[in-house]
């Protein structure tokens, strides 16, 4: 027996060990194609199954591209409408005021020419803080309708809850004192116009094309 050699040469190739069955591999070795006890075949889960592929950089991978649906065409187009009917009513009114004035005196049980001089000067600030005020809701209201064009998820939902609350208001205000016919049904087309809007964006189409735009914006595209 040579330096380096087991007993009878059982270490050369092809030899079988002594006192092992023929066919079985030697001990510490799996059969061929296995791991060794104790270890894991590749791309085998120890606990079962096999090792999941790794994710993609963006999680579920780009979602599939979302053309501007009708939807939104529709709501962002019924919310502009209301937006300049909300603008001729507001011109009316104050054409109007006046008018609006006395009927509201005559409503309350009042004459009208008792109060016309405080009524005057009543009239001009009233109009003047109504002027403005209007002039600036109308601004942010155009603004929120851009950013929800642009697929601005947040200035959807700015415009829903302004939406709601002019739903509210335009009820009350049919349910309250009589307007003159043009203004009643201004703020009848407005109401309807509004609640369209709300119902459009609301859909699942939109919801989808604002989830994609989102989608874009975070990845700078």
């Amino acid at each position: 027996m040579t330096a380096g050699q087991g007993p009878q040469g059982w270490d050369q190739p092809g030899q079988q060990p002594p006192g092992q069955p023929y066919g079985q591999p030697p001990q510490g070795q799996g059969p061929y194609g296995q791991a060794p006890h104790g270890q894991t075949p590749y791309g085998q889960n120890p606990y079962g199954g096999y090792a999941s592929a790794p994710a993609a950089p963006d999680g579920f991978g780009a979602p599939r591209p979302v053309e501007r649906p009708s939807a939104v065409k529709l709501g962002i187009g019924a919310f502009l409408a209301s937006t300049v009917l909300g603008i001729l009513g507001s011109i009316v009114t104050f054409a109007q005021f006046d008018e609006i004035v006395d009927r509201a005196l005559v409503d309350a049980g009042l004459d009208p020419a008792d109060y016309s001089d405080v009524s005057d000067a009543a009239t001009a600030g009233v109009v003047t803080t109504t002027v403005v005020v209007a002039l600036l809701f109308i601004g942010l209201q155009l603004l929120f309708i851009w950013f929800a064009w642009q697929g601005r998820n947040w200035a959807r939902i700015v415009l829903w809850v302004l939406g709601g609350l002019a739903v509210v208001s335009g009820l009350v205000s049919l349910a309250g004192p009589s307007l003159s016919g043009l203004l009643t049904t201004l703020s009848l087309i407005q109401t309807l116009l509004i609640v369209v809007g709300i119902v459009a964006l609301a859909q699942k189409p939109a919801s989808e094309w604002y989830r994609y735009r989102g989608w874009q914006r975070a990845r700078g595209l």
